[in-house]
């Protein structure tokens, strides 16, 4: 079945005519059309027995109907796009109508609203679930998105110096990354020195790298429609030992958790697992934040590796480990690899050693 085949049964057991994907991704994953609207509407409806029909703005159309083989239409900005809609669907008649509602903001709910009748239901939870488990090819494609994080950090670190910023530090990543097909990150790169670390989303400025300090590197790629994330924290100069003694239990409580990751255990086990090993040590409160995300074709996605989420893992499925100990002003540590489930435990998609690397101050 491919995936469209999917959502048709989908529909038929829901007992729906229509499902409505407004999520770019989502779009791209069902169909292969890679499409940011930006602020005008992007819509792929799929019927239960009549063709899908893919809404795009007037200028994407072109390119749209070069790759699909069912109908495209599209909106010139000057129009209303949900009169569109209304006009050239095949049908609006569905007592359900499935949209995913993680992606559905007042202005397109209202908008669909004048278009469908019937009683809208969330189609997010199936989507999720639809993407959670990873193809060989998917999984492949994740490899070499984490290949690519594994050159932009070892850039990160041939670039410190006392000399340089945090921002100075990204800038040069960024930029060969570009010099070898990147074009784009999978998010904002992040390079922290010493107490800038200490927040686990700290934002990186116009600080020098600070000497006898950790510094913090979390960024990632998008390759092929996938992405990367991973988390490297290294030392600079001669950190004091207590320093040095937080990156280690940081380690440890991530190499335990990936060691316990196995077919049949829940997230909230790996999470617990891990967490623990921080509070033994009487860090818990300093670790404020999920163990984990889902990965994919968007970097963060479901599932979420956190205490509560009785999701069995299953082969296939990928997402992070990702401890993390913050300690205002005084230290910040977190180490990150994505990867993916196996029959034998869980495979890592980066490869950067995670021994304390030190670089001179």
């Amino acid at each position: 079945m491919t995936k469209l085949d999917h959502i048709r049964a989908y529909l038929n057991q829901e007992e729906a005519n229509i499902a409505i994907f407004s999520d770019p991704v989502t779009v791209n994953y069902l169909i292969g059309f890679n499409c940011d609207p930006h602020e005008r509407q992007m819509f792929l409806f799929v019927y239960n027995d009549l063709a899908p029909v893919l809404f795009v703005p007037a200028l994407e159309v072109a390119r749209a109907e070069s790759i699909l083989d069912f109908p495209v239409f599209g909106y010139m900005d000057s129009e209303n796009p949900w009169q569109k809609i209304k006009a050239v669907l095949p049908s609006t008649d569905s007592k359900k109508v499935l949209a995913e509602f993680d992606n559905l903001n007042v202005t397109k709910f209202q908008g669909l609203q004048t278009v469908f009748d019937g009683r809208f239901e969330n189609l997010t939870p199936y989507v999720q679930h639809m993407r959670l488990i990873k193809s060989q090819d998917e999984i492949e494609k994740m490899r070499l998105a984490g290949d690519y994080a594994d050159k932009a950090v070892q850039i990160g670190f041939d670039n410190i110096s006392l000399d340089v910023t945090e921002t100075d530090i990204i800038a040069q990543i960024e930029f060969e990354m570009k010099k070898i097909g990147i074009n784009k990150m999978s998010f904002d790169t992040m390079v922290l020195t010493g107490n800038n670390a200490a927040n686990p989303h700290g934002i990186p400025g116009t600080n020098k790298i600070e000497n006898d300090a950790l510094l913090l590197f979390d960024l990632g790629v998008e390759k092929n429609g996938y992405m990367s994330d991973m988390t490297r924290t290294v030392a600079v100069g001669k950190p004091d030992q207590f320093k040095k003694d937080i990156y280690e239990l940081c380690l440890e409580a991530q190499l335990t958790a990936q060691d316990f990751i196995k077919l049949g255990v829940t997230a909230a086990e790996v999470d617990a697992v891990a967490r623990n090993v921080i509070e033994k040590a009487g860090y818990g409160e300093y670790f404020n934040h999920r163990l984990g995300h889902g990965i994919g074709m968007d970097v963060h996605e479901f599932p979420s590796i956190m205490a509560g989420n009785d999701l069995v893992l299953e082969e296939g499925m990928c997402f992070s480990v990702e401890p993390g100990i913050y300690i205002p002003g005084k230290v910040g540590v977190r180490i990150e690899d994505c990867g993916h489930v196996t029959t034998s435990g869980f495979e890592v998609f980066t490869k950067t050693p995670k021994d304390l690397l030190y670089f001179e101050g």
